[in-house]
């Protein structure tokens, strides 16, 4: 059993390096030996204590890197495949077992920028696409645009079709940022929503919740579709009325990408190959904006806890 490097989430809340055996992969899983991880919201949540999750535990929900083993019932010819990894967990490690299925080949995109795919490409191809279903000539209002599902949703409703395209930062120094993603109008969250005016919008994404919730219920249009995908703000619920969004044909719909990797890992898996597609045709760019270390996996938690980041972080490993 060799040894292997990895961040290890305490009993005390404390992130450190420590030295672990190298997983095997089991029946149905590959290894993977991480070059980067990426760094998303699962890591703060679950810092946080908001999934009870045994201690301690290495974090990491999504990881970059090559094949270097297969469990039964996987094909050997994957051995050196490069792949971005959707995991439960273990990414900020030297080596990661994962679902066959949602080890997804980075199809000509180099790895570091395969590192920035992650959960975020297929959760805002899905949202945008599968859920959504943005078609030519919808307007599509989307809500953290800054950040790594925002920056990406974006452009996939540009692909998409959508006529029009308005983002929701959080601070005026992501505005400009937003701007290259495809949005023709972003706003800072203090304006939202007056400087709106009247405007409606036929799809709505929105991981906010709360206040902000409520104010996007009352800007969607005739049979406009809002989807709910986190809880950034407060996880204080949100009553709607049914009766109030059929007699607008308006739906609510959500989206969880971490109960898709479970129940329907096959679908989640098809959507970023299609994702993965849009990267490597250039239709879609991924924008990586920090670089840390495993060392400092801490700082790269907290800055995106604290909004400090834009577009995506990765975490060097390998």
């Amino acid at each position: 059993m060799y040894a292997m490097k990895a961040v290890v989430l305490g009993t005390d809340d404390q992130l450190r390096i420590s030295e672990r055996a190298e997983p095997v992969a089991r029946p149905g899983e590959v290894a993977i030996r991480v070059a980067y991880a990426g760094v998303q919201y699962g890591d703060v949540l679950v810092r946080a204590g908001h999934f009870p999750i045994p201690r301690p535990f290495v974090p990491g929900f999504e990881a970059a890197g090559e094949i270097v083993a297969v469990g039964e019932g996987v094909d050997e010819a994957r051995i050196g495949e490069q792949v971005i990894a959707l995991i439960g967990g273990g990414g900020y490690a030297e080596v990661v077992t994962a679902p066959a299925v949602l080890a997804i080949n980075t199809a000509g995109v180099p790895i570091r920028d395969a590192a920035a795919f992650g959960w975020v490409a297929p959760t805002a191809y899905d949202l945008i696409n599968t859920v959504a279903g943005v078609s030519h000539g919808d307007s599509v209002l989307i809500h953290a645009a800054a950040g790594g599902v925002g920056s990406l949703a974006g452009q996939f409703a540009a692909t998409a079709g959508a006529e029009r395209i308005v983002g929701v930062v959080g601070n005026a120094g992501q505005v400009d940022y937003a701007r290259r993603f495809g949005y023709h109008e972003v706003l800072v969250r203090e304006q939202f929503p007056d400087a709106l005016g009247d405007e409606t919008f036929d799809v709505i994404l929105d991981p906010i919740g709360g206040a902000t919730r409520v104010a996007n219920l009352a800007r969607l249009a005739p049979h406009g579709r809002i989807v709910v995908y986190g809880n950034i703000a407060t996880f204080e619920p949100v009553t709607v009325s049914a009766n109030d969004l059929l007699m607008q044909g308006q739906s609510l719909m959500t989206y969880n990408s971490n109960l898709a990797s479970q129940t329907r890992p096959q679908k989640l898996a098809d959507s970023a190959a299609r994702a993965m597609a849009l990267v490597a045709d250039g239709s879609v760019r991924l924008d990586v904006t920090a670089e840390y270390t495993l060392s400092d996996v801490g700082n790269a938690i907290a800055d995106l806890a604290g909004g400090v980041t834009r577009g995506k972080s990765i975490v060097r490993v390998g």
